[in-house]
């Protein structure tokens, strides 16, 4: 039986289309449609219900030594507040989840992708138990508000989430109701994920959609918002099979790791030998961005062929860019074929389509970073 949000009834009184996703019923897109969605996030401000992602706690004085034999980073160096992303690995290197992580007084706060919250759960437990003590944060909810206004908005209600700077936290209240709000987001736009207790969601939701320039925003436009920013979507970009260099997350790691003799990096979370060995010698394969000279979109899947018709890898991610009004995609492309500028080609139904290889993002990030003190 597919699970609701404590937003529910309010996306249905919103007008929005529910689908299943996760194990949730979903809103994909309200009244206005996708296009006008993402249009308004990348101009105003976008709400989120995204409460069907998983959130836990990992206490105690270990909970800090037990995560980093499980995901690469530098976890022990986050200052109170501070959040990394970073991703859980498997023993052959390959990515697990992707996840975020929040460093508190008294240990972890971590925030899981929905459909594999179960699993992460399970995982997380059983190497830790024993070292730290374990809590699903079943009761709370999670919104979003992304967008250029994002920052004027919260600073109504509370000058001190207004001051962070990205993937930085902070407990605060938001007309009076209790939160925790970090400055981060999944569009590559400034703005704000709150976490909120399950009671108090509809009447934050409530306040927040009532500010001028706030409108809900669906999955699909939180899916074209994402691509256009170049941003991983586990079961896409990430999988258990593909590794944190393959998917292009070499920055996840210590500046030293690629100048270190190989093996003797102090962190041996699982799968660091082929991970290291990526990060020494390269990987075969890496993600990559496609623009597409078409108005035929390339979807999910889609195989990838240089000019001989050889295949050189496929499509991830695809489809339209609002923004750029024309299609777009992130790819999983033989290294050798990966260099910018590149032409490549997929085949859609009748059509032989010419992609060209792109940095990443399409879009730039405009997220909110204090600028170190000199």
């Amino acid at each position: 039986m597919l699970k609701q949000t404590p937003l529910y009834n309010l996306h249905l009184e919103l007008g929005a289309k529910m689908v299943p996703f996760a194990g949730y019923l979903m809103p994909l897109q309200y009244t206005n449609g996708t296009l006008h969605e993402h249009l308004h996030c990348r101009s105003r401000a976008g709400l989120f219900d995204i409460s069907h992602m998983g959130q836990c706690l990992i206490l105690g004085d270990n909970a800090v030594q037990g995560i980093e034999q499980l995901a690469p980073g530098n976890i022990a160096g986050l200052a109170l507040g501070e959040q990394k992303y970073t991703v859980l690995t498997n023993n052959d290197g390959g990515i697990i989840d992707d996840i975020v992580i929040t460093r508190l007084d008294s240990g972890l706060m971590i925030i899981v992708n929905a459909a594999c919250k179960d699993k992460d759960f399970e995982h997380l437990y059983k190497h830790l138990a024993g070292l730290c003590c374990f809590n699903e944060l079943s009761g709370q909810s999670l919104l979003a508000l992304q967008g250029p206004a994002a920052a004027s908005i919260i600073e109504r209600f509370s000058e001190q989430a207004a001051e962070l700077s990205f993937m930085h936290a902070c407990g605060t209240y938001i007309g009076g109701i209790k939160c925790n709000i970090s400055r981060s987001g999944y569009t590559g736009e400034d703005g704000f994920e709150i976490l909120v207790g399950n009671d108090y969601a509809e009447p934050l939701a409530r306040l927040l959609l009532a500010e001028d320039g706030v409108e809900p925003i669906g999955l699909a436009a939180r899916d074209t918002l994402r691509l256009e920013a170049g941003l991983c979507l586990y079961g896409h970009e990430l999988n258990e099979s593909i590794t944190p260099v393959e998917a292009g997350l070499q920055w996840l790691f210590k500046k030293n790791y690629s100048q270190q003799p190989f093996g003797l990096a102090q962190d041996k979370f699982p799968g660091a030998d082929t991970i290291l060995d990526q990060l020494h010698n390269g990987s075969k394969k890496i993600r990559a961005g496609l623009l597409v000279n078409s108005k035929i979109p390339v979807r999910e899947g889609s195989e990838i062929y240089n000019n001989q018709g050889m295949s050189v890898g496929y499509v991830s991610s695809g489809g339209f860019s609002p923004s750029l009004g024309r299609p777009i995609a992130m790819a999983q492309l033989d290294r050798t074929f990966a260099k910018l500028g590149n032409t490549l080609y997929a085949q859609v139904r009748d059509h032989r389509i010419e992609m060209r290889v792109t940095p990443l993002p399409f879009i730039p990030h405009r997220y909110h970073k204090t600028p170190p003190a000199e």
